[in-house]
């Protein structure tokens, strides 16, 4: 050990043993009795943040990304988008119909989907409209602003192609038709062969129950798909021929482009990162070593590769990847980093097994114009000012 390092030694021993010494010292007393629910430390603060569209019960609320470890986001932090509110369902009361281009329509209690062989999947929902800010000069200040509209959970229900195999489909089944039990009878229109592949109906969400602000009793899972289609309160199931053209997959949820054209039924969900620290709002304490992190994901399938730029995209470096590394789930990514106190500009860059690379903002815009609000999945980039200060910037 050199001389240098000695002292640092010295210096954080003569520190610890002074807090050891205090903590010794300090006051004890019982602490609070049991509680029925267990709720999270008083200390601790992050909350979703709401945006109200044109009425209270029509909005939406972002997860706090900063402020969330791992790749699960616990259920009272998952995010929310609501068109008419959140109803209150008696499951006792709901029924899911299964009908049209059957050979045997069904109608199922909770009680029977719930007795049915089920499976736990961890999956990414996120809205079609997150990042949709970025698209404009107006970027959010946050990453959860401006990323908040996604989350991860672990999902347990009923893959959805049992279901379809008890009712049988009829020739020329094509579609299905799912519509929520909530005021504005929510519905979209779902490819057949996605329900056929890994769509699931959901009851359980982190272990417990799904919240009803995530469509308690019962909802429509398709995973890596806009969070639209994973339609919540799921009461119905009509399968067709050929799509409804709903208006939440026509006039909403489409991307207008420069040519008049709409781009529609985009419903898988391109490969997307995000350094969460880091990001808007943080302020760095003073030069040394940090921990770059953030999230990954892709309706693609799984995430292959995140690169880390520190002047802007000049240059890229590989982050370390957490395992397991699951299909259309969040993956988290790490990068020791020693900042020297000069400004740097830093993003993420994601790869899914597809092959297919996070494209910058300028190459989006060059794609598709800036008509829509949707669909965003451009490189985030966050300005690390000389005082530590952090700011959204475009890249």
């Amino acid at each position: 050990m050199d001389k240098t390092s000695r002292r640092q030694a010295l210096r954080l021993g003569a520190a610890l043993g002074g807090s050891l010494g205090a903590a010794a010292q300090e006051p004890r007393s019982l602490g609070r009795p049991l509680s029925a629910y267990g709720e999270r430390s008083r200390f601790v603060k992050p909350v979703r943040a709401t945006r109200v569209t044109k009425t209270p019960e029509a909005g939406s609320s972002s997860t706090p990304l900063a402020d969330t470890f791992g790749i699960v986001t616990p259920s009272a932090l998952h995010y929310e988008r609501h068109h008419a509110g959140v109803p209150d369902i008696d499951p006792a009361t709901h029924r899911l119909t299964i009908h049209g281009l059957v050979e045997r329509p069904l109608v199922l209690t909770m009680d029977e989907i719930r007795r049915l062989p089920s499976a736990s999947r961890i999956h990414f929902l996120e809205c079609g409209g997150n990042s949709g800010s970025e698209w404009a000069a107006e970027n959010g200040p946050t990453v959860q602003r401006s990323y908040g509209l996604a989350s991860c959970s672990d999902w347990t229900g009923v893959p959805l192609r049992l279901l379809l195999d008890e009712v049988g489909l009829k020739p020329g089944a094509a579609w299905l038709i799912a519509e929520g039990a909530d005021a504005c009878r929510m519905q979209r229109s779902v490819p057949i062969v996605k329900a056929l592949d890994d769509a699931m109906l959901a009851y359980g969400q982190n272990g417990e129950p799904l919240r009803p602000e995530q469509g308690f009793p019962l909802r429509l899972l398709t995973p890596g798909w806009e969070g639209n289609v994973q339609v919540k309160w799921l009461r119905r199931l009509d399968v067709t021929d050929q799509p409804y053209m709903t208006r939440d997959e026509t006039s909403k949820y489409s991307d207008l482009m420069p040519d008049g054209k709409a781009r529609i039924f985009t419903l898988p969900l391109e490969a997307k990162s995000v350094v969460t620290f880091p990001s808007g709002g943080h302020t760095l304490a003073g030069a040394g070593l940090y921990e770059i992190t953030g999230l990954a994901w892709s309706g693609r399938g799984r995430v292959e590769r995140v690169e880390v730029t520190l002047d802007g995209g000049r240059t890229w470096v590989d982050a370390k990847l957490d395992e397991p590394r699951l299909r259309l789930a969040f993956t988290r990514f790490r990068m020791p980093w020693r900042w020297d106190g000069r400004a740097a500009a830093i993003a993420s860059r994601c790869t899914d097994e597809s092959g297919y690379v996070q494209p910058t903002r300028a190459e989006l815009i060059e794609a598709r114009g800036t008509n829509s609000g949707y669909h965003f999945n451009g490189i985030k980039l966050w300005k690390i000012s000389p005082d530590g200060s952090v700011t959204n910037v475009h890249a």
